[in-house]
């Protein structure tokens, strides 16, 4: 497997990481902020994405802006948000044509960095805050995402279930925020907000492409040298991940009705491991050979052998260090399946697994790695876990410890899988609605 080639340095109080790829006829630019999850904020931090990609102070609209956009020859810029463990990510992304393929425009890179520049750090704003009219379009396209969410019952199922499972944690905090804060925020608040997120967050700088490090470094030195504080930026070091992890687990389930016809089935448990910790590899392993594949024993047992599920599947959370498994089932079903789950649980303690096995979900694992590798986004991704976690694992050290894992580890991290909470989202008596 062929090495990331990866150089991080601090330039104007930025951690950039400069990612040459001669793959690629377009450069990639990821800027990545990043801040503990907070109730209080949450709201605020989930509205700014959808108003500061509406326009700069020089491209006050979101028209003004696409036609520079176009004009840096189809380019494309996106905004997000996140939550990776107890963070919270705002992601702001650029792809631009890389200039070297262009004759006689050597300026492009530096136009669209200038731009992203401007996106995040010169919005629309006037003396009352975000412009109002922008400000209260995107409020309310942000109160109709919330007002939505009930609509996937299988998104909402898993919402409730983090909740329950997680009360009084950071990470059960809503991605969207809460409608009853959406309401009392406004244009001067969340630009105050926004001025604390601009000093504060801990940023993180990602070029992706065929350009050379000193043309890259050159560009960032220039145009983000706007951004300097009089007080230095968090590190790394200062901002460790978190973990507010429960020490008594005690198993609970929660049933709730709604308009469904078939009903959702989420289960809870606290693996005890995170990303880059000795057992993560052979909890990887679990996860696959459990429920994360198609050969899995939860597609296989629950849905193939007993007919009791329209999908069965689990995924991890590595940041928090959680697993959660997602079913969709006839509401009759419920004991029936929720039984069958936890004996798939209880198979994977007791290692009742073949070898056979554990090399397919390897496989699967390692196939699905290069293919993250595919792409700008996926290779910075996987770069930014480690961030996130204060450790460094290379894509050569990743294989090479997951192929390393043997049956035993597996059991052993299988072990200290603790059940935390069951949620069933159920049909309403005699209802039969989907």
């Amino acid at each position: 497997m062929q090495e990331i080639q990866e150089n991080i340095k601090d330039i104007n109080g930025f951690n950039v990481h400069y990612i040459p790829n001669q793959k690629y006829k377009t450069l990639t630019v990821v800027l990545k902020l990043r801040a503990p999850l907070d109730r209080d904020t949450i709201t605020k931090r989930a509205l700014l994405p959808y108003v500061l990609k509406q326009g700069t102070k020089q491209y006050p609209s979101k028209q003004e802006l696409q036609i520079k956009l176009d004009g840096l020859y189809g380019a494309s810029l996106s905004i997000d948000g996140a939550k990776k463990g107890e963070n919270h990510i705002i992601s702001v992304r650029l792809d631009i044509a890389n200039q070297k393929f262009l004759a006689g425009d050597s300026s492009v890179f530096e136009e669209g960095l200038q731009l992203l520049y401007d996106v995040l750090f010169n919005p629309n704003v006037d003396d009352q805050g975000f412009n109002n009219s922008i400000f209260s379009r995107e409020k309310e396209t942000l109160k109709q995402k919330n007002l939505s969410l009930k609509d996937d019952k299988m998104s909402y199922a898993n919402l409730r279930l983090i909740d329950e499972m997680c009360k009084g944690e950071p990470y059960a905090v809503h991605v969207h925020g809460y409608l009853d804060d959406l309401e009392k925020i406004t244009p001067a608040s969340l630009f105050s907000y926004y001025q604390q997120v601009v000093a504060n967050d801990q940023i993180d700088i990602y070029v992706q492409g065929d350009l050379s490090k000193e043309n890259m470094e050159e560009a960032i030195k220039k145009v983000f040298q706007q951004a300097n504080k009089n007080q230095p930026r968090l590190k790394h070091k200062d901002l460790k991940e978190r973990h507010f992890n429960k020490t008594d687990v005690t198993p609970k389930e929660i049933v709730e009705t709604d308009k469904v016809q078939q009903a959702k089935l989420h289960i809870g448990y606290r693996t005890n491991v995170t990303f880059g910790e000795p057992a993560y590899y052979a909890l990887h392993v679990l996860n696959g050979i459990f429920g994360g594949f198609p050969s899995s024993k939860l597609f296989i047992n629950v849905r193939e052998k007993n007919s009791l599920a329209y999908y069965a599947a689990s995924r991890m959370e590595s940041h928090k260090g959680l697993l959660f498994v997602f079913s969709g089932i006839a509401p009759e079903n419920f004991e029936k399946a929720r039984d069958i789950i936890k004996k798939q649980v209880e198979a994977m303690k007791q290692g009742d697994f073949t070898t056979q096995d554990i090399a397919e979900a390897k496989a699967v694992i390692t196939n699905q790695l290069l293919e993250t590798f595919d792409s700008p986004q996926g290779t910075i991704e996987f770069l930014y876990q480690q961030v996130l976690a204060n450790k460094k694992i290379t894509p050569l050290h990743f294989v090479e410890q997951l192929n390393k894992v043997t049956k035993e580890e597996i059991v052993a991290v299988a072990k200290r899988l603790q059940e935390d909470t069951t949620y069933l989202l159920t049909a309403e008596k005699g209802d039969s609605h989907e």
